[in-house]
């Protein structure tokens, strides 16, 4: 517990590495108040007969600290002597925020895939969805020590790093019988004709050349550190969610996989649909895409975002994974981790912190247009999207884009093509600025 809440205050103060063990103190014995510039007041949240009961979820109206929602503790400051004491406990406050505590708390809270959701979110319900708040207890705090003549890092601003993803849930729509007699209904059988007998590009769901060119010539232009990542389905257990199933040791798989490797995109392992209850096997899903690709795969990302606390996060660990980037909620953007930075995931039933980095998923494609989620019309889904990519660039956090091929095919509700060109257009724009 002592290691973590160390990694709290690090990561608050702006640097995870250093130790700020000597200047802030969270403690409550007035006896060790002298020997910190700085002491936070704990407030009950970890006590035995508080910590991991639905008793301890914040309730309604949160009090404010410089116009931020705080979650425990009270908004005083006071003066001790030499030593500023804080009784606002952002430290509590930011665990509850980033480990997504009360997914732990509420597990009967689940949506009809076993997914929390968040609109059932304290952040959602108290409005600050779209606020990396986290991040601004750490401007708050890096402010206090300043006053207490503590030498902190500059502030940087602008986006640290874009992570394009992109989850291959389906490879091509004509490329098998299926498709192809699928195609008779829809009056597309020329199309699919094209697709099957001929090049996989002549699929309307290969859309992966336009990403691969999109994607690099962002990484040209910006300057700003980016990955792309895609992440395949390795099935050992079909489920009707997954489907369509395709073959990682096909043609057209390895041909994708090939590309990715052309490309210099990076592979992850698409967790299954299975998995989300049966996280033992997601070391043998890994096993399998490591198998196809012929190289080592270090990240995750879960199907239908499907992840669960805490047994599912630990396999991650068992498996040799060392970054996930599950960690956005289906039904809403935003910040579900309340920051806009990776952090690493703590083990709720211990307070253990793990080398496990999640990386915020903040927007994904079908989030904005889904009639079942945010239901948005695209002009209003681009501004949403821009001012959530602001408070990336305010607090120097990550971009984590979620865009699935078959979203780019064009349709007349939503053109999740144009909106994809149209962000990084924009993180362009005030990268440059």
């Amino acid at each position: 517990m002592e290691k973590t809440i160390r990694y709290l205050i690090n990561f608050l103060a702006g640097n995870s590495e250093a130790d700020f063990s000597s200047i802030i103190g969270y403690t409550a014995n007035q006896e060790e108040f002298s020997r910190y510039k700085i002491v936070i007041i704990p407030a009950a949240f970890f006590n035995t007969d508080y910590y991991g009961k639905p008793s301890s979820i914040p309730v309604f109206p949160l009090q404010q600290i410089n116009n931020i929602p705080l979650l425990y503790g009270t908004p005083k400051l006071e003066k001790i002597d030499a030593t500023l004491v804080v009784h606002a406990d952002i430290i509590a406050s930011t665990y509850f925020l980033v480990t997504r505590y009360e997914e732990w708390v509420k597990p009967n809270c689940r949506d009809s895939h076993g997914r929390f959701p968040g609109k059932a979110s304290l952040p959602f319900r108290g409005g600050f969805i779209n606020r990396p708040i986290v991040d601004e207890y750490s401007d708050l705090l890096q402010q206090w020590l300043t006053e207490c003549g503590v030498t902190t890092p500059q502030k940087k601003e602008g986006i640290a790093k874009v992570f394009l993803t992109h989850d291959v849930d389906q490879i091509s729509h004509y490329r098998c019988l299926k498709g192809l007699a699928g195609s008779l209904l829809q009056n597309k059988f020329g199309k699919a004709l094209k697709s099957y007998f001929g090049k996989i590009e002549n699929d309307p769901l290969f859309t992966f050349p336009f990403l691969f060119e999109t994607n690099s010539s962002f990484s040209t232009n910006t300057g700003i550190p980016t990955e792309s990542i895609f992440f395949f389905k390795s099935l050992i257990h079909y489920l009707p969610e997954d489907k369509p199933y395709y073959d990682l040791f096909s043609k057209d798989a390895q041909y994708l996989l090939h590309l990715c490797h052309l490309h210099k995109a990076e592979i992850g392992v698409h967790a299954s649909y299975f998995s989300g209850d049966n996280p033992e096997i997601i070391s043998h899903e890994k096993d399998q895409l490591e198998l196809a690709y012929g190289n080592f795969i270090h990240y995750n990302r879960h199907h239908y975002l499907r992840t669960k606390e805490p047994a599912d996060m630990a396999e991650l660990v068992n498996a040799g994974i060392t970054d996930d980037f599950t960690l956005g909620y289906a039904d809403v953007a935003g910040f579900r981790l309340g920051t806009c930075k990776s952090i690493k995931w703590i083990n709720l039933p211990n307070k253990e912190l793990s080398e496990l980095t999640l990386h915020p998923l903040m927007i994904m494609d079908r989030t904005l247009s889904d009639n079942r989620y945010m239901n948005m019309h695209f002009s209003d889904a681009l501004n949403y999207c821009k001012q959530l990519i602001d408070k990336v660039h305010t607090h120097h956090g990550e971009v984590v884009l979620l865009w699935h091929n078959q979203s780019l095919v064009q349709t007349e509700t939503f053109n999740h093509g144009k909106l994809y060109a149209d962000l990084l257009h924009y993180i362009t724009s005030i990268s440059k600025q």
